[in-house]
């Protein structure tokens, strides 16, 4: 029998940590039937480095909701693990996923979070969605989501949005059967709470949550939710542009 799992990678800009990543997927070829890398446009060697990895590079720009979507419409596997591109698989992943997908298709699995950073106020908020996944069953996209195909499919598959892509479709999802969490941590790059620092991050994040219940269109969102990366580049380049220059 082929190996059950298809990876799906929604990756941007991730050409650091991408690497690592694929070499964590490498290691369970018994487990792991294909790699799908789809990029959202990215300015570094991610492609191309996801290519060398032996990866099938897939190409959208709808954000990460048209990236998973797009990477699941060409993977073959019966079973699926939706990853983001910046996070790491924790020692005996390979393990904890191959007990799931035995259990059967009736549930779909998160795993727990681990944001990397020393900063306290993390530990706080990886405790908050721990709770929030297991009582509620509303885990992050940055905890990875692995399910069997026929699930996804009954759910109606991730929608193609530009934000808001993973709360939409576990909400959905959630209707159809269980979602568990694993005992293992995700690693995710903590990037985005060190740059606007971690409650400065927990209320934005909230606040965009709140306007999607309310209607606000997902597109105006993702402006809003991209809007400080952009501003960071921005800040960066005038620093760095500062530095260069020479002085009369």
């Amino acid at each position: 029998m082929r190996p059950p799992l298809s990876v799906v990678i929604a990756a941007r800009d991730e050409a650091l940590g991408l690497p690592c990543l694929l070499a964590d997927l490498a290691t369970a070829p018994e487990l792991v039937r294909e790699v799908l890398v789809v990029d959202g446009g990215s300015r570094d060697a991610t492609p191309r480095l996801a290519a060398l990895a032996g990866a099938m590079v897939l190409h959208d720009g709808r954000g990460r909701g048209g990236q998973l979507a797009a990477g699941v419409a060409r993977s073959a596997g019966s079973w699926l693990l939706l990853l983001h591109g910046d996070v790491r698989l924790p020692p005996g992943w390979a393990s904890a996923l191959a007990v799931a997908i035995a259990a059967g298709e009736s549930s779909a699995w998160a795993f727990r979070l681990r944001i990397a950073g020393d900063d306290p106020a993390l530990r706080l908020v990886e405790l908050a969605v721990e709770l929030r996944s297991r009582w509620r069953q509303l885990p992050y996209g940055d905890q990875g989501l692995l399910l069997g195909r026929r699930l996804h499919d009954a759910a109606g598959g991730v929608a193609p949005l530009p934000l808001m892509e993973d709360l939409e479709f576990v909400q959905r999802l959630r209707r159809q059967a269980r979602i568990g969490t694993l005992s293992l941590a995700l690693l995710v790059n903590g990037r985005r709470w060190q740059r606007l620092g971690v409650w400065q991050t927990v209320l934005a994040n909230a606040r965009l949550r709140r306007a999607w219940r309310h209607g606000t269109p997902v597109e105006r969102l993702a402006e809003r939710y991209y809007l400080p990366t952009a501003q960071g580049a921005y800040q960066k380049a005038q620093r760095r542009c500062s530095g260069s220059s020479s002085q009369p």
